[in-house]
């Protein structure tokens, strides 16, 4: 069990990092839009953007540390 939860676990930890990344470009993004215009009263379509990439970020990271849970429970 512990040959297929790691792997698992290593696949969701570059999740997380590769959702991370896409939400802070993102946010980058955003913020630089936000001075070249002057606007900020509406969401545009990369703050729904990094909207989407952070909550993928939080469900890779809940999945990876109910792996880790798992882990623990099956090597103990």
């Amino acid at each position: 069990m512990t040959y297929v939860l790691v792997p698992l676990l290593i696949i969701l930890m570059g999740l997380t990092a590769f959702s991370l990344i896409r939400g802070i470009v993102a946010f980058l993004r955003t913020t630089k839009i936000d001075l070249e215009s002057g606007e900020g009263q509406t969401a545009t379509e990369m703050q729904l953007l990094q909207n989407k990439a952070m909550f993928a970020r939080i469900k890779y990271q809940a999945l990876a540390v109910v792996v880790v849970a798992i882990l623990l429970a099956v090597t103990r």
